[in-house]
């Protein structure tokens, strides 16, 4: 009797062990119920068949919280963010898991010329112009619309002269979370003047769980022969260079922390990694592949833009403490921002940029995840 007793219990924790191990851990919708600058603030959740469960705050349209499982089916939170809007209101790091706009990345000196005229934007990375300024599409609240469990529809209407661009912009964004474990990304614009537009989306990802570990083991893989050279600023010098020989050739899966410590003077340009990569092929293609050999979590990149700008978390510093009250240090997660190519409205040999009048922009990301198959 004692016997098949302690066998009961042992068998009971294992069974409460696992599902601890399991469990998908939501945010209250309540910590997000606000206001910002008059407008609601919301939270919503959008799930799949699988179990997977993405957060999404119309504050910066940003990814609160992404769940998926390893190789055992345990989930792990693997983006960094915080539980409610005053985390992301303090933090040092702003653009935890937002969406950027109207132009993601750097524009030299806050400044280009279109039509004959030169356009002077808001600075706020020195002396230049980044991810949209300081008050981006990351310091908004969205229009927000559930379509559905699985989707969720943001619109917001920049301006005329918002952060210094040109024409009133429209933009409308779809996230969907598929049951193919997808997070897809759609984004739709038009302006009644010629500007310059180049949207992305910035989750800080880690796949060992949010706070939980150096990436420097991550396996990366980028589908780029070539990438943008950059000068202090992190300007690109406006070459295309071959990544062969570098430490920037992840054409292979390499370990992300292998080369980032070496004598190379773009990574002490970017203190790291904080560079373009021009992608290879075009049309919607795999751009990048990471994987956690311990978990096996593996996560596709998958885009129509001819660029992607991997960061590695350099800026971290352990100051911003977020979700499960962990700190977030340095190099603990990375970015996989699918894009155009930073300053192209002052590169002439850059891909466009520019919408006109009576077009439409559009662009898509997807971040798949699965298994990693040894």
């Amino acid at each position: 009797m004692n016997k098949t007793f302690i066998i009961l219990i042992i068998a009971a924790l294992s069974t409460s062990c696992e599902k601890k191990q399991t469990e998908v851990k939501l945010i209250n919708r309540q910590n997000f119920e606000s206001q910002i600058d008059g407008k609601k603030v919301d939270l919503f959740t959008l799930k799949n068949k699988n179990g997977l469960a993405a957060q999404i705050t119309n504050y910066g349209g940003r990814v609160v919280s992404l769940w998926v499982p390893d190789k055992d089916g345990n989930f792990e939170d693997i983006v960094l963010g915080y539980e409610s809007p005053e985390g992301y209101l303090q933090s040092n790091e702003i653009y935890f898991g937002a969406l950027i706009g109207r132009y993601g990345n750097r524009i030299a000196n806050g400044k280009f010329t279109l039509n004959d005229t030169t356009f002077t934007l808001a600075t706020n990375n020195d002396d230049n112009h980044l991810h949209g300024g300081k008050n981006g599409f990351n310091n908004v609240v969205w229009d927000a619309k559930q379509i559905s469990d699985s989707e969720l529809e943001l619109k917001y209407l920049s301006k005329d002269g918002e952060e210094g661009y040109p024409g009133n912009l429209n933009v409308t964004v779809v996230y969907k979370l598929t049951d193919n474990n997808e997070l897809e990304i759609n984004y739709v614009a038009t302006t009644d003047k010629a500007t310059p537009v180049n949207l992305t989306h910035h989750s800080f990802f880690n796949l060992h769980g949010a706070g939980k570990g150096s990436i420097n083991d991550h396996m990366l893989q980028i589908n780029a022969a070539n990438y943008t050279p950059i000068v202090a600023g992190l300007i690109p010098t406006g070459s295309i260079e071959s990544v062969k020989n570098t430490p920037f050739d992840f054409t292979a899966p390499t370990p992300i922390g292998e080369h980032v410590n070496d004598d190379n003077e773009q990574l002490k340009y970017g203190f790291g990694y904080d560079h373009n990569f021009v992608l290879d092929g075009s049309g919607l293609r795999v751009a990048a592949i990471i994987f956690e050999p311990k978990s096996g979590r593996k996560m596709e990149v998958i885009t129509d833009e001819p660029g992607l700008q991997f960061y590695g978390g350099n800026f971290l510093d352990g100051n911003d403490i977020g979700k499960e009250g962990l700190p977030y240090e340095y190099r603990t997660a990375f970015c996989l921002e699918t894009q155009h190519f930073p300053d192209s409205p002052n590169q002439e040999n850059f891909p466009s940029t520019i919408l006109n009048e009576g077009q439409n922009y559009t662009s898509t990301c997807i971040y798949r995840f699965s298994i990693h198959q040894q």
